[in-house]
C-alpha cells in the first residue's frame, strides 16, 4: 500500500499539525489526532492530483512501517503508479490514448483521483505499457 511519512504536532491551541515531510505543500490540522489524520490524507491526496496535473515528479512513499504514517486508497496508489509508470516510459496521455485506442477524457479520468475508474480500464493501461497490475493483502494495523 503506498504509503506517507506525517509529522503531527500539537499546537498551542489544542489542535493538532500535520504535514507530510515529502511533500512539502501538505499543511493540515484537526481538532483531535483522529481528524488531523483525515485530513492530512485529504491534503496529501490533493498534492498527489496537483503534482500529476502539472506532469511533476510524485515521490515514492515510504516504508509501512515509517511512524507516523498513512496509507492512501487503493484507487489512489493504482492511479499513482500508472502516472509513475508512464512518465517513466517518457509517455505523455495523448500517448497513452492512442496505445489504448481511446479518446483522451477517457485517459485524463485514469488519473482523475476521484473518479472511480474501473479495474479492468486499469490493468489495459499497465499493459499498453508493458506491465502488469498486481495487488496484496496485508494485515490491517493496530493503533
Amino acid at each position: 500500500m503506498l504509503a506517507y511519512r506525517i509529522e503531527l504536532v500539537r499546537d498551542d491551541n489544542g489542535t493538532f499539525l500535520a504535514t507530510c515531510p515529502d511533500l512539502p505543500e501538505v499543511t493540515t490540522f484537526g481538532e483531535d489526532e483522529r481528524e488531523a489524520l483525515i485530513h492530512v490524507e485529504d491534503a496529501i491526496e490533493e498534492a498527489l492530483a496537483a503534482r500529476m496535473a502539472k506532469r511533476r515528479d510524485v515521490p515514492p512513499g515510504c516504508a509501512a512501517t515509517a511512524s507516523p504514517h498513512v496509507h492512501l486508497r487503493l484507487q489512489t496508489e493504482i492511479k499513482v503508479g500508472l502516472y509513475c509508470s508512464m512518465r517513466d516510459a517518457g509517455l505523455r496521455k495523448a500517448d497513452l490514448a492512442r496505445l489504448l485506442s481511446v479518446h483522451a477524457p477517457q485517459v485524463d479520468r485514469l488519473f482523475d483521483l476521484r473518479h472511480a475508474s474501473r479495474l479492468d480500464q486499469m490493468e489495459a493501461a499497465f499493459r499498453a505499457m508493458g506491465k502488469r497490475l498486481a495487488v496484496g493483502v496485508e494485515p490491517e494495523p493496530r493503533p
